[in-house]
This record gives C-alpha cells, structure tokens and sequence, in this order.
C-alpha cells in the first residue's frame, strides 16, 4: 500500500524510544523526512543515527522540553529550517506517573497537565497556520485509554488524558475546513520501557510485585498479551497519509480489545 507519503515533513516528540521511536522509523521507511524530540539529547541523537541506518533515510535529531514554550518553538523553527515546513506532527511526548488522589501531590499534576496536555497543544497551535495556509497537515496525538476508562490508581493520567481526547475532538472540527485532519491513538499496554515503569509503580502501589502486576494488566487484554510498538506505529503511519483522507475527529484504540465501553 503506497501511502503517499514520500517528501512529507514529520516531527515526532518523544521520539527517542518506544512508540514514538517506533512510528519516526514507520514514517522514515515510507519516505517522510523525519525530525524526531526528546529532552536527552545524547539519546535522541544515537536514536536518530539508528533509525536513519534502519530505514536507508536519514532521521533527523532535536533536543527540546515540550513543558517549555520557547523550547517548543526552537524545535520547530529547526525543524523548518532543517526540512522545510511541517507537514505532520505526532505528540507522543509525556508521560504521567500511577497514583492515587493522595499519592499524587500538586505538583504532579501541573507536571502532567504542562507536559502532556499544554505540551500537545502548543506543539500543534505551532505548526498549524502553515498547514492550514497549505490546505493539508495530520496531527495524531498518542493518548491513553485511561481518558475513557477512569482508574483510581492512575488519577492524574487519567484526567489528562480525558482532555486530550476532548481536545484532539475540538481541534478536528476547527481545522476541517483546511483540510487538516486531527486523530488520537489510544495504546493498551505496549511492551516499552514507559510500560516497565508503569508496572513497577502498579506492583508497588499494590503491594506485589513486578510480574504479578504485569500478569493482571495482561489478563485485563482479551487478545491474552502485551502489545508492541509496531503495531501502534503502522495506524499512525497510516493516519498520516493520504490514504486516511477521509477519517478526523476520532481517536482510536489498539489494545488487544481492552477497552469495553461506548
């Protein structure tokens, strides 16, 4: 399937592992030009040399703190300057930690709401007058599905990404009219070091350990396993290309089945 994506301008925050990485190196081997962030810029840097070498093209690296408003338009003023005007953005940078309501302090959740919520919408208030001057651009934000399907012990995950999947809604019906198309993804448990870490958090907040946390999130996935990031960066990749020119405003969850609710 020829995606039509040969010469299109990608940036992808959080680029530098697991389904970020995995979706720079997707959007490089269909022929995009890639400019991948993260905040350590030795790790962004080899992360780039190596997907460069795995997809014969080379991959661009950029240090940045996407909880910083000028970091973000230093990015994509490289990012420009480097490739030319951004044709695509993937947010995937951010993370938030397990947590109850009492074991998560305020500044937890400014940390949250700044990285991940303000950090998606600032990344995509940035490049989006270019794309709606040039009348195409995809934004895919990687959300969570926790913003539908609430848990105690992942209070402030949760809650933020409950707002970002209103916002990525919001933000399509804006920009339909330019012909630029917003989507979510929601990933189950994708095997990545940001799902180690989740697990490690879950066993501790429920007094197991590591395996036993990591066997209940895997009997919660009818498909009976954990994910890989492969099978996240194939649907954005798709996401991305003219051949989803007809599909925004939705979000979309690839977790084995996981989430059960309308």
């Amino acid at each position: 399937m020829d995606l039509q994506l040969d010469g299109k301008v990608a940036v992808v925050t959080g680029g530098s592992l697991g389904i970020g990485n995995a979706i720079a190196g997707e959007l490089a081997r269909e022929g995009a030009r890639v400019m991948i962030v993260a905040r350590d810029a030795q790790r962004t840097s080899d992360a780039a040399q190596e997907l460069s070498q795995q997809a014969g093209t080379q991959v661009l690296a950029c240090s940045g703190d996407m909880m910083d408003p000028s970091s973000i338009d230093c990015v994509m003023a490289q990012a420009r300057e480097a490739l030319g005007p951004v044709d695509i953005l993937v947010n995937n940078a951010g993370s938030s930690p397990m947590g109850t309501i009492a074991a998560t302090p305020d500044a937890v959740w400014e940390k949250c709401l700044n990285l991940k919520l303000l950090g998606y919408m600032r990344c995509a208030r940035n490049v989006l007058p270019e794309m709606r001057a040039r009348r195409w651009g995809r934004i895919v934000n990687i959300i969570g599905r926790s913003g539908h399907q609430p848990r105690a012990a992942y209070m402030a995950g949760g809650a933020v990404n409950a707002a970002l999947l209103n916002f990525t809604l919001a933000l399509a019906e804006e920009c339909a009219p330019d012909n630029v198309l917003v989507t979510g993804v929601n990933p189950g448990p994708i095997q990545t070091p940001r799902w180690d870490t989740l697990v490690s958090q879950s066993a501790a907040l429920s007094g197991t350990n590591a395996n036993a946390a990591n066997a209940a999130a895997v009997a919660s996935v009818p498909l009976g396993r954990v994910g890989q990031p492969h099978e996240i960066s194939g649907m954005v990749a798709f996401l991305c290309s003219e051949r989803a020119s007809f599909v925004t405003g939705t979000c979309i969850n690839i977790d084995g089945g996981g989430t059960r609710c309308i």
